[in-house]
């Protein structure tokens, strides 16, 4: 079927004539990334297969994101303020109880943060570490940890932590949370087995962080 018009006969549209109807775009680019990431690995990861994917033409993603680097970026700076997000509500909910309370419910929710997104979660801290790495992503990601850190410094403020500088105490109990996640995100531990073996690690953490 074609189109009339006064200019001629339109035939069917290319799909470099496609019109643009992807009204947010970049969002859609970033959680189709995200799919491709944890399926396939970062190395598969294309502009121009996620253009075919969305629908798009092979063009319109470099309307937001100049190559496949610059959407990685992007990816990891939205991975780090959604961990932000489910560290504060971790927080915010485990509000007034004891700290070990407290901290156990911040190592669940990175643990469980991790189990879901592991591709994710190590393109984060490899982006964070890059140097070419942007001012807005490395804002994300100190953000994201300062949430733990506050609750060691208020932990130091109650007595129930050693003091000392808050992000070297810290790190020893992070250090903890963080490979258990990563051993998760390997296959080393089973889902099953993640909720006793946090409560046990926050456990023996708590003990070494008190005032002697």
């Amino acid at each position: 079927m074609s189109l009339s018009t006064r200019g001629g006969t339109l035939g069917a549209m290319t799909v470099a004539a496609r019109p643009y109807h992807h009204g947010n775009l970049a969002a859609t680019l970033l959680e189709h990334a995200e799919r491709a990431l944890e399926e396939r690995g970062a190395g598969e990861l294309s502009l121009r297969e996620l253009a075919r994917e969305i629908g798009v033409s092979h063009a319109a993603p470099r309307r937001h994101f100049a190559d496949k680097q610059a959407l990685l970026a992007a990816l990891a700076e939205s991975g780090f303020e959604r961990l932000e997000a489910t560290l504060a509500g971790a927080v915010s909910e485990a509000a007034g109880r004891p700290f070990e309370e407290r901290l156990t419910a911040l190592a669940r929710a990175y643990v469980g943060f991790a189990v879901e997104r592991p591709a994710l979660l190590e393109l984060m801290y490899a982006t964070k570490h890059d140097p070419a790495a942007s001012d807005r992503l490395r804002e994300a990601a100190t953000r994201t940890f300062a949430i733990p850190l506050g609750v060691i410094t208020d932990a130091q403020e109650t007595g129930d932590v050693v003091p000392g500088d808050p992000e070297a105490v810290g790190i020893a109990a992070w250090a903890t949370i963080h490979g258990i996640a990563s051993m998760s995100g390997s296959g080393m531990l089973a889902p099953a087995e993640l909720d006793a073996l946090v409560a046990v690690a926050i456990e023996r953490a708590v003990l070494g962080l008190r005032p002697r």
